[in-house]
């Protein structure tokens, strides 16, 4: 079989290293020597978009927020369904992975960076969300495996109590957080319904095909009599 070609290495805020590496056609991320995203798995990325976009697409002007970048698929399918002058944010933690999806990712995702509706930011989405109260529509987080697994330890203040305040914060009336997860989370679902949110949980396939695993995806309403 053939090797993993190393493409590019860097390393997270906390010192986690994260390479990005390829065989054949198949993209690979590592955070710690884990594998974090596969360009041959992102069927349950591009369904965050959609359900977390379901409301905001009908809105005129939506604004959203999208944590973490990963390979671009999540932030493509933002685009395809919402209109001409949405303005969708993207919060990435590593500045190298912004760089990856400008060169050897950018194709994956049919070039997203370059759609006038992006705003990219080289941060942390945590400090996005509470520098931002009332701003957005939807707020995506696709960063590390969800709430209860995590290869970076930083992640955790994103599903913590105080990290579901911040974004509760950070909707309008009417948004919708959504929330990535390799695995279900019963206790995050509780979170989510003890800061205010009306809460579905949606089992979704891995894989644009049949087969392989299912990915949780929380779906986080905030009511619209709520500021």
């Amino acid at each position: 079989m053939k090797a993993w070609e190393l493409l590019g290495e860097s390393s997270a805020p906390d010192g986690t290293d994260i390479q990005l590496r390829r065989r054949d056609d198949e993209y690979l991320i590592l955070a710690g020597g884990k594998p974090l995203m596969s360009s041959r798995v992102h069927g349950s990325e591009e369904a965050l978009a959609t359900l977390g976009c379901s409301r905001a697409r009908a809105l005129e002007e939506p604004r959203v927020l999208v944590g973490g970048l990963g390979m671009g698929f999540t932030l493509r399918a933002v685009l395809d369904v919402l209109p001409f002058n949405a303005v969708v944010t993207v919060a990435e933690l590593v500045p190298a992975v912004i760089e990856w999806n400008r060169s050897s990712l950018a194709a994956l995702a049919g070039h997203p960076l370059r759609d006038r509706r992006v705003r990219i930011q080289a941060t942390d989405v945590g400090f996005t969300l509470r520098a931002n109260p009332g701003r957005f529509d939807v707020v995506l987080l696709d960063t590390d495996n969800g709430p209860a697994a995590f290869t970076a330890a930083d992640n955790a203040g994103l599903y913590d109590n105080a990290g579901v305040a911040a974004a509760f914060a950070a909707l309008r009336p009417g948004g919708t957080l959504a929330v990535w997860s390799a695995w279900d989370d019963r206790k995050f679902e509780q979170r989510l319904r003890f800061h205010g949110f009306l809460v579905e949980v949606a089992r979704v396939r891995a894989r644009l095909r049949r087969g392989g695993p299912r990915h949780t995806i929380f779906v986080a309403h905030k009511s619209p009599a709520v500021s």
